[in-house]
This record gives C-alpha cells, structure tokens and sequence, in this order.
C-alpha cells in the first residue's frame, strides 16, 4: 500500500520539526506576537492608538543563488539573515520599521540540521532587525529541487507614520549622498559570480562570498526618531535607496524625481577586493559591476545640505562609517558613475 512517506513526503518528520524551533522562534516575539507558530496564521496585535496614522509598508524577497555556494559548503547559518536583511531593508528606504516576518523553504529532500540551521539564522536577522518571525513554511516537493538543495523566500510587514513616508519626492538639485558600508556582496549577483569563478575559486572564497547582508535597520529608524531630525525629516532624509538588484542605476533611479540626476563619485570609497577579483577574473565592465553589485555601499542617503552635518553625526555615532559619495544635480532621472 502507497503511502505519501513513500513519495518522499514525510509529514510527521515535519510536524517533529515545528515542535523543534517553536522555542528557538519564541525568543524574537514580541509582547505583540500571540500565538507560537505551527498554527492557520501567525496572530500580531497591531496597536493603532500608539500611531496616528499609520501606513502598513510590505516586501517579499528571496536569497537567490547564493544558497548555491551555501549549499557547496555546507554553510547554511547565515542565509536566514540574509532573507531578513532582503526585505527589512527594503521597507526601511520607506521609514517603516519592521513588525513581523514569515519565511518559506522549499526542498525535495534536506537534511533537518541543515532547516534547523537556518531557521537560527532567520531568527537572528529578525532579532538584528527588531522584528518578530511568526511563521512561516517549509514545503517538501519532491523532484523540484535536488537533493541537498532549497529555496529560501521571505514577507516582511511594517509600519510607518503616513507623514513620515520617505518616498524621494522632496528631493532637490544640491541634495547629498550619503553612502552607508556594505559587509560585502550581500545577496546580489551571484549568478555572475558563478560564472566567474570556478568550483575551487567559490570555495576558496566562500567565506567572504557569504557573508550575511547588513541589516540598517535598528540604526536607521535610531537616526529617524531622533528629536532634531524627526521634526524636519522632509528637510533632512528626503530619499533612502537599498543598493540590491540593479544596483546603483536602478535603485538609486527608483526615487529620483524626473528632472533631477544623481551624480556618483566612485573615487569616494574603497571598494572592497572581493569585488575587484570578481572583474578582474571576468573580465567585466565599471558600468556591469556597479549596475549588478553594491561595490561596497549598501544603503544610500538622499540628505539636504543643510541637514547633513546633523546626519553625519549620529550615523558615525551609529558606527555605520558614513561616507558622502556624490549629490543631486539637475537632470532627467537618471543615474551617473563619474568613471
């Protein structure tokens, strides 16, 4: 007699498996989480009367092929906060502050140490970020992925005040860039990284290939709540741009009002080795490389002149090592590279 165990499905080692991280999750909740997971629904009490007038900001992303390497080398605790970093970071170029977080893994067959260590990344990134991980999936379909390999995706919700939204529309010619350091390719790029390098070369550079992506946002919503900012925001941060997927050209362009361009002096930070033994190997174009990577900068700044020596201030307070790395000039939306 066929049993769905036999087509490679086993629902007990599953439903074993909830049990498993319901305790590890627990210690990202919040006093606003009200049930454990494994449940229909992950249940967050939004408190309304501490906003105004709240907005609900939302993002979904995934890792991508970076898993491929962590798969290569069997280093799987850090992707977790990698699928955090990809959408926490996302919301926060909108001043939205995180709230909770749902996770799907997708796999034919993987190793339940392997789904328990990511699960510990996951919470990591969700307790670096100030969020809560109230759920989430792990789908086991057989034949739709290799054995050993897995698909990672996650879904952010957050909140910000409606007339606090950064959305780059008070953006002026004048303005400043502030660029923010990344910790290295975070998860963008990949796929040419792979072509790149050969098997030897991505294990010999796992380490710094996976290293997980920056979370900005405990220090940015720091810097958005303070006093001497909050009161003047629109005349201070009027643009944040999180330098993923298209990089430079296409993120920074995404909040560009249409008769403004923003001017990029690559001269105006180091840009880390691994990148340049990436181009160097490949062979690849200045334009390819800061149109695929962050090149060492992972969250812009749109800053008012006027207002950036108060930025400066509290994002070296911070330590985020802030770096001014060029200025809006007058345009037609678009992105320059001063190459």
């Amino acid at each position: 007699m066929l049993t769905y165990k036999d087509s490679g499905v086993d629902i007990k080692k599953g439903d074993s498996f909830k049990r498993q991280i319901a305790s590890l999750v627990r210690s990202s909740a919040t006093p606003h989480v009200l049930n454990d997971i494994g449940g229909f629904g992950g249940f967050f009490e939004f408190c309304k009367n501490k906003f105004k007038n709240p907005v609900l900001v939302s993002s979904c992303d995934g890792v991508g092929t970076k898993l491929k390497i962590a798969t290569m080398v069997s280093q799987h605790n850090t992707v977790g906060i990698d699928v955090v970093a990809m959408n926490v970071n996302d919301i926060l170029c909108s001043g939205a502050r995180p709230l909770f977080f749902l996770d799907y893994i997708a796999y034919s067959k993987v190793d339940s140490d392997v789904l328990f260590s990511i699960i510990k990344g996951l919470n990591r990134g969700c307790l670096q970020a100030g969020c809560s991980l109230i759920g989430g999936e792990t789908a086991q379909m057989p034949g739709m992925y290799n054995e050993d390999e897995y698909d990672l995706a996650g879904f952010c919700v957050g909140v910000v005040e409606r007339d606090r939204i950064i959305d780059g529309s008070g953006i002026e010619s004048g303005d400043v860039l502030v660029g923010l350091p990344s910790s290295g390719l975070h998860s963008n790029g990949f796929s040419l990284v792979r072509k790149v390098f050969s098997k030897v070369e991505l294990k010999r550079y796992a380490k710094e290939l996976l290293r997980p992506t920056r979370i900005y946002t405990q220090p940015i919503l720091s810097l958005l709540r303070k006093d001497k900012i909050a009161r003047r925001q629109k005349d201070t941060v009027r643009g944040i741009a999180h330098i993923t997927g298209g990089a430079f050209y296409s993120k920074i362009s995404r909040i560009l009002p249409d008769s403004l361009n923003a001017y990029v002096d690559k001269n105006s930070w180091r840009v880390p080795k691994i990148f340049r033994l990436i181009q160097n190997k490949g062979e690849v174009t200045d334009q390819e490389m800061y149109r695929t990577f962050n090149m060492g900068i992972g969250m812009v700044l749109i800053v008012s002149k006027k207002g950036i020596s108060i930025i400066m201030a509290e994002l070296v307070r911070s330590n985020l090592e802030p770096l001014i790395i060029g200025e809006i000039t007058k345009g037609d939306g678009e992105v320059v590279i001063g190459f």
